[in-house]
């Protein structure tokens, strides 16, 4: 079982095998011009995305939902889907983007006024300020709490389910209150809702997702299926990325501060905290020098691969320098402390722009 609510660390590949995801390397060579985490391996699963593709390679309607819960701080592990919303857009998607205010009230007892206040000013802040357009047609911004249509579709998709199923995919108990059990049928209507006539009718939609947010997908594409004679929907993709390693070797968590580099800190903690960061050096320079790094558990080659280094050819010279043991560990992780100053710098400098933009959409 996996708790969409919970932080903690999971096994990709049992994951795989254990819920019917199929791997994203089977498909990528179908994608013309792949976004970077999906040719470096970071998306690593999906459900039906070769339909997607299809769509894309065609030039035919799509729409890609994502939600943010604003319940705490947005750090840079956050900033992947924000890449991927940035590549999509490139693509022609419709772009959905629920702020799930009801799900933070019913699973973290925030307010729906602090809520607001966290999204417009964390969450589309930063979205804006990273590059996303959120002014464009084709994007859809919204309140859960406001939403009328969501909240009749909510109610649609809640007589398609019962107890038992939301038992089975949540762990939900006699003693889990009610607003709980139906925060993730406000999720199914987040993600169906660009289907509804008001937004063009039924069309495929796809969810870059972490994986513990699979149990919404899987609960939404059965409720999809039940819907389908009724109202047309058909049942939503979905992607999968791996999670940002945290700074001490764990899942980045916002609730987690020494986990975390949030999107709010100024440049020079942004590099301090980088150089804090777990590393796969041994235990002294001759040992490294004889066998080389562990690259795959470095957190901070992790930071190069998904946010600071957009060269292929550069990631794989740290690679196999870090491999062959000529690279040491305090000169890697101060390569990459300047590179994180300096997107931490250009993102300051949006922000004041950005908030102004991101008061007008919700």
């Amino acid at each position: 079982m996996i708790d969409p609510w919970a932080s903690t660390s999971v096994d990709y590949d049992k994951l795989i095998n254990q819920f019917g995801i199929s791997k994203f390397s089977d498909i990528i060579s179908d994608i013309k011009n792949p976004q970077r985490l999906m040719d470096r391996g970071v998306i690593f699963g999906h459900r039906e995305f070769n339909e997607i593709i299809k769509l894309m390679n065609d030039n035919k309607e799509f729409a890609v939902v994502t939600g943010m819960m604003p319940s705490g701080q947005m750090h840079i592990g956050h900033k992947m889907v924000v890449d991927q919303l940035i590549w999509y857009q490139k693509q022609g998607a419709m772009l959905s983007l629920p702020i799930a205010d009801m799900e933070s009230y019913a699973a973290r007892s925030m307010s729906y006024e602090k809520a607001r206040d966290i999204a417009v000013n964390e969450y589309l802040t930063n979205y804006i300020a990273l590059g996303l357009d959120l002014t464009k047609d084709n994007v859809n911004v919204y309140l859960q709490s406001d939403n009328e249509a969501l909240h009749n579709l909510g109610f649609k998709a809640s007589k398609r389910t019962n107890f038992n199923e939301l038992k089975a995919i949540y762990g939900f108990t006699q003693s889990t209150n009610m607003a709980h059990m139906q925060a993730p049928l406000m999720q199914v209507a987040d993600i169906l809702l660009p289907q509804l006539e008001e937004f063009g009718g039924p069309k495929k939609v796809v969810v870059p997702v972490g994986v513990d947010q699979d149990p919404h997908i899987r609960l939404t594409r059965d409720i999809a299926h039940k819907l389908s004679e009724e109202l047309g929907f058909l049942s939503p993709a979905s992607t999968y990325h791996r999670f940002l390693t945290g700074l001490s070797g764990d899942k980045m968590s916002s609730s987690k501060p020494s986990t975390a580099i949030y999107l709010n800190e100024n440049s020079d903690v942004a590099a301090k905290k980088v150089k804090t960061a777990k590393t796969g050096g041994r235990e002294s320079l001759k040992e490294q020098q004889e066998l080389g790094g562990e690259v795959d558990k470095c957190v901070v080659y992790e930071m190069f691969v998904y946010h600071l280094i957009d060269d292929d050819s550069e990631l794989a010279k740290i690679r196999q320098e870090c491999l062959d043991g000529s690279l040491r560990c305090g000169d890697c992780k101060a390569h990459a402390a300047q590179l994180m100053k300096e997107m931490f710098d250009d993102l300051a400098d949006k922000k004041d722009e950005a908030r102004e933009i991101a008061k007008t959409l919700v």
